[in-house]
């Protein structure tokens, strides 16, 4: 997939290399970026404004690294952009987590009792702070190597993991802590 998109770059060709990047890595992006936002229609809206910064600076992509590395850095720091704006300061929207994934199941109990342990869990990770949150979501949900993430957060290895260990006890605690309030009201 890489080669392709290297070739679509190097013939100018940029309209079509932004479509095909959209169609390849869209919906993961729309993840990555509600993972910051926590609501899907701010994240659709910011996924949007991504690939147009990319349109815009596909002719200053110098190849330093992988196109998607460049597309995740693109999206991660316009997210970050977004949190910080006035916008997002001043207005608060509905959360949505409808982006959580589910699996088929054999019974409806069963699917319902995953169904509502993923939301949890998805629900503490969207409380973890950013720095833990994110390397959470690459290296869980993304599945990305510790070099990867690294790459991607311009961050040394040995802090992603650090990050990685302390957000995994952050949610270790999180979740034992639902559990037990739960337990007390059965």
């Amino acid at each position: 997939m890489e080669e392709i998109l290297d070739s679509l770059i190097t013939k100018s060709n940029h309209a079509e290399l932004v479509d095909e990047l959209m169609r390849t890595y869209g919906r993961e992006i729309q993840q990555l970026i509600f993972a910051y936002v926590h609501n899907e229609a701010i994240a659709e809206d910011l996924t949007q404004e991504v690939f147009v910064k990319c349109y815009k600076s596909l002719p200053f992509y110098k190849g330093k690294s992988s196109i998607k590395t460049w597309l995740w850095r693109i999206a991660i720091n316009h997210a970050k952009d977004y949190l910080k704006s006035w916008y997002n300061q001043r207005v608060k929207a509905a959360d949505d987590f409808s982006f959580i994934r589910g699996e088929d199941r054999d019974s409806v109990e069963q699917t319902i009792i995953q169904q509502d342990e993923d939301a949890q869990l998805a629900f503490a990770v969207m409380q973890l702070p950013i720095k833990y949150r994110e390397v959470i979501y690459f290296y869980y949900y993304e599945e990305y190597s510790i070099k990867e993430i690294a790459a991607v957060l311009e961050v040394n290895q040995n802090t992603i993991k650090t990050r990685l260990r302390k957000g995994k006890s952050i949610l270790k605690e999180m979740l034992e802590g639902a559990r037990w309030k739960n337990d007390l009201k059965d």
